[in-house]
């Protein structure tokens, strides 16, 4: 396998694990949250706020309304071999947009985890970086 195409599959496997996060069922589910953030996770939220990966699990389950959420424009860096780090735009139904970026970790089995996070809320007139 050529390396464009291995980060083509790479790519498809970490936004299926990003669009995951969003689905209110997956965000809302402990324990499956806990399948895709590694033990030492941090997030900085788009709130100024620090999560470790309990406080972040915790906060998600307890979200009140379900706002969906759509993401675009992702984009995957491979840092090192085994780590990944992928930038996108997520557009709330609400109108709220955020940028994100997440750090991927691949573990000994081959199932690749979040260890790092942030949410930035987007300009109003940045519409044209992700």
């Amino acid at each position: 396998m050529s390396d464009n195409q291995d980060l083509t599959a790479l790519t498809a496997t970490l936004r299926a694990l990003e669009e995951s996060i969003l689905d209110p069922a997956v965000r809302s589910d402990p324990a499956r949250m806990r399948a895709l953030l590694a033990p030492g996770f941090t997030e900085f939220g788009a709130a100024g706020r620090v999560y470790d990966r309990d406080a972040i699990i915790a906060a998600l389950a307890s979200e009140g309304a379900k706002v969906l959420r759509r993401a675009r424009g992702l984009k995957v860096q491979l840092i090192a071999p085994g780590a990944a780090l992928t930038t996108w735009r997520v557009q709330r139904e609400d109108g709220i947009q955020t940028l994100r970026s997440s750090v991927w970790q691949q573990q000994a089995d081959g199932r690749w985890l979040m260890v790092f996070h942030q949410g930035t809320l987007a300009a109003r007139d940045d519409e044209g970086t992700l």
